[in-house]
């Protein structure tokens, strides 16, 4: 399982995330994805951590906490969707 992170402070560090959710038990990744085009933070993040009982407390604390004066929202990751071949766009088209 993994921890969806959102509404994070653009100037948040791999270390910084780590430091809290390092309270809860052993973090085994953090991931901060970054804008292609710019390199700039997305402002979200993702957590894994070494049991489901310390991502079930860290969800449960830190849901709804203020970080770095924002509010976070933390939940389970969901999985990917899958895009298809052409990244997107419209479905059912008609030509």
């Amino acid at each position: 399982m993994s921890i969806y992170v959102g509404n994070l402070s653009y100037s948040v560090t791999p270390e910084a995330l780590t430091e809290v959710f390092a309270e809860y038990g052993a973090v085994k990744r953090v991931h901060l994805p970054t804008d292609r085009e710019t390199g700039r933070m997305r402002g979200f993040a993702f957590v894994e951590m070494g049991t489901e009982e310390e991502e079930a407390a860290a969800i449960s604390d830190l849901d709804g906490a203020e970080w770095m004066g924002r509010e976070l929202k933390v939940n389970p990751a969901r999985p990917r969707e899958s895009r298809g071949s052409f990244g997107g766009g419209r479905r059912n088209n008609r030509f």
